[in-house]
């Protein structure tokens, strides 16, 4: 019988890569890129086999879809960023099983999913980003689940959480679950990012007043009173891809029933706008 072994939201902006590198930004990123490396330490020590990635940057417009090739292997480049992300290679065993379990569990409840292993369907840098990191010694499965859903209710996307939690139980398989999307996602306008020094700023302060606050009510374990509110949080705060990674996540912890703390693994920092950090969530 498979477990869920460690979840958490988790940010993947492209600014990552460029800390890496000699320039202007090399180092600025290295607090998010330690949090995913520990992350992924946490993964090991939980005896998690399987990444599940739930990545805001793999668009969908009719129905649920997951990425379950049994292997992934090319060098991308960002089309939306790539003066940030490219030329990066890749290379990891998938896990077609789990993917294909999740799919039917989520059909079984009534919500439209797919599971497709398509030599050419390759993996959106919301995945690539944490992987990059979290699985550097490519030793974890990977999975990878659309979760920037342009026509889902919210309410489908927990469903499909729920289901994700069925399948690993079904499964053989110890996996941590990773949601990749920042909180707030305002970008800042191309005329005023300069200006505003963007790459380290924050569009809005009411955006990250709100992010704050929902940082400490996930440390605080005010599950109920987030999901409340989230949906206007993703609305009025422009969450990334509409949040439906988040509550996927949550909906595999058990929705307003899940009792657990936050770990903040990642302090709280603007990126192009936007509101980033890494939090893990304890398991039931």
């Amino acid at each position: 019988m498979g477990k869920l072994v460690l979840a958490a939201k988790c940010t993947h902006v492209p600014t990552m890569l460029m800390s890496e590198q000699d320039g202007a930004l090399k180092g600025c990123r290295q607090a998010a890129i330690d949090g995913h490396r520990k992350i992924g330490e946490m993964a090991r020590a939980a005896g998690a086999d399987t990444f599940v990635v739930l990545d805001t940057h793999w668009l969908v417009n009719a129905g649920y879809h997951v990425n379950a090739n049994d292997s992934f292997k090319g060098i991308y480049t960002s089309h939306e960023f790539p003066q940030f992300i490219q030329d990066m290679g890749y290379e990891y065993e998938g896990n077609p099983a789990l993917g294909d379990r999740i799919a039917a569990a989520a059909m079984d409840l009534g919500v439209h999913t797919e599971s497709h292993q398509i030599d050419s369907l390759d993996l959106e840098y919301g995945t690539l980003v944490p992987m990059r990191y979290m699985n550097e010694d490519r030793a974890l499965k990977v999975v990878s689940v659309a979760a920037m859903c342009t026509v889902h209710s919210l309410d489908s996307s927990r469903t499909l959480g729920e289901a994700i939690r069925i399948a690993i139980e079904k499964s053989d398989n110890n996996v941590a679950l990773i949601a990749s999307g920042s909180l707030s996602h305002h970008i800042w306008a191309n005329d005023d990012y300069a200006a505003n020094n963007g790459t380290f700023t924050i569009s809005s302060k009411f955006n990250e007043v709100v992010d704050r606050r929902v940082l400490e009510m996930w440390q605080n374990g005010e599950t109920e009173l987030f999901l409340e509110m989230l949906p206007d949080y993703a609305k009025h705060c422009d969450g990334e891809g509409d949040m439906h990674d988040t509550i996927m996540l949550f909906g595999a912890l058990g929705w307003d029933s899940y009792k657990g703390k936050g770990e903040v693994i990642t302090e709280y920092f603007p990126s192009s706008g936007t509101g980033q950090t890494n939090v893990v969530f304890p398991v039931n």
